[in-house]
């Protein structure tokens, strides 16, 4: 009996990033990809391919077939630009202290209060459009540069529009504990009350928000607010994640364990009964190697503690107007692996399967396997690990969203 398809794959040589399968890291395998109504519906050798009758037939000649990537922690919606404060790090000042005198967070806060929805939504398209060029099919934007009630909304609504486009699935989190604003008098657990008591209801109303973050920091948000804040998120049945142990340890990957957070990111004070935690609650570490490396960071995440316990990993930019303004997902791997010590292999799960299950889609995204969307790319390499290794070498050769491709011209 002929099947029918919307597509069909063949000739390739997969990394299917599916965990012990076809016996070696990348889930490796020769053979062919099928697809019908936005899901993968056949993955394997060309002898074990049903007879299919495809609406696209394609010869990979040999390329090699990947999940999409993820890029799973982001700030891309934003006005304005922090380069001057590059300018004051390179000459020596510490982020702690050019936060304290006004820039930091706050001096993006300004600006993007003063922008438009349009504006943003135009500055946003463009940073956006980097990494869906490299082969980003599912990215996480936050909010957290408004820090007010009309303003939080405003970002929302832009990230809502963003994936409204349909090139790309984007993850919408709020970010509005991000840092004490300046019209809050310097009063966090007031401004903490406020989050939990106006924005989250409102967001939630309006179903702009899947997920609620927080920076835990010294110069953030403790870990007992952070507490606070994740209790009421969790009553409005949003799931939550925090920027936790970056700068200095301040016990917030405890609390983001306590709830069964999809993620604790940065991680570089983590400690090693922390790793534990985090295993035993499915908790991913999102590293963000841009961060550590324009900050210039000396301490860094506690990789192998990781492993040990069996923590999942994922990669991502941080891309941010102050301390990662890095629009290249590809970029963040590679200094995942030069900086931190992954292996090309983990890097590969650190920007498809450890990501997607940073952002609750593990059962959909991340892997090509059956059932799952068909978020897929080629490309024209010897090895994915040739990827992870060359910058600004490979860009894929096709890609795939839902079944459909993609052109990012």
């Amino acid at each position: 009996m002929t099947l029918h398809v919307d597509g069909i794959i063949r000739n390739a040589r997969l990394a299917t990033l599916q965990t012990g399968v076809h016996g070696d890291d990348y889930g490796t395998l020769q053979g062919c990809l099928a697809w019908h109504a936005g899901k993968i519906v056949f993955v394997g050798s060309e002898a074990d391919c049903p007879e299919l009758l495809a609406g696209q037939d394609i010869d990979a000649q040999q390329q090699w077939l990947t999940p999409g990537l993820i890029d799973c922690h982001t700030h891309l919606v934003y006005d304005g630009n922090r380069a001057s404060e590059f300018e004051q790090l390179r000459q020596g000042m510490r982020y702690q202290d050019i936060a304290a005198a006004g820039g930091g967070i706050n001096s993006t806060v300004r600006a993007t209060r003063a922008a438009s929805e349009d504006t943003l939504l135009r500055s946003a398209e463009t940073r956006l459009k980097c990494l869906l060029r490299e082969g980003v099919t599912t990215v996480e934007i936050k909010s957290g540069y408004g820090l007010s009630l009309n303003d939080e909304l405003k970002m929302l609504r832009v990230i809502r529009a963003l994936g409204e486009r349909g090139d790309v699935h984007v993850s919408a989190t709020c970010l509005a504990a991000h840092t004490l604003p300046f019209d809050f008098s310097g009063d966090q657990d007031a401004y903490i009350d406020w989050i939990t008591e106006t924005l989250l209801p409102q967001l939630k109303d309006e179903n702009l928000a899947e997920a609620v973050d927080v920076f835990c920091e010294s110069i953030g948000f403790s870990a007992a607010q952070t507490h606070r804040l994740f209790a009421a998120a969790t009553r409005l049945g949003l799931r939550v994640k925090g920027h936790v142990e970056q700068l200095s340890q301040q016990h917030g990957a405890d609390v983001v364990a306590e709830f069964g957070g999809l993620s604790a990111d940065h991680v570089e004070y983590l400690e090693p009964e922390q790793c534990l935690l985090l295993a035993q609650k499915d908790v991913v570490a999102v590293l963000l190697p841009g961060a550590y490396f324009y900050l210039n960071e000396t301490r860094k995440p506690p990789i192998q503690a990781m492993r040990d316990a069996g923590v999942s990993m994922a990669v991502a930019t941080d891309l941010n107007p102050g301390t990662s303004p890095l629009n290249s997902l590809l970029t963040a791997a590679n200094f995942s692996s030069v900086l931190f010590g992954l292996t090309p292999a983990e890097a590969w799960a650190g920007i498809t399967r450890h990501a997607a299950q940073a952002l609750g889609l593990a059962q959909c995204k991340g892997q090509l396997r059956e059932g799952f969307d068909a978020d897929f790319l080629l490309w024209s390499c010897d090895h994915p690990r040739q990827i992870i290794h060359e910058l600004n070498r490979f860009k894929p050769t096709g890609i795939w969203r839902l079944g459909k491709e993609q052109r990012h011209d």
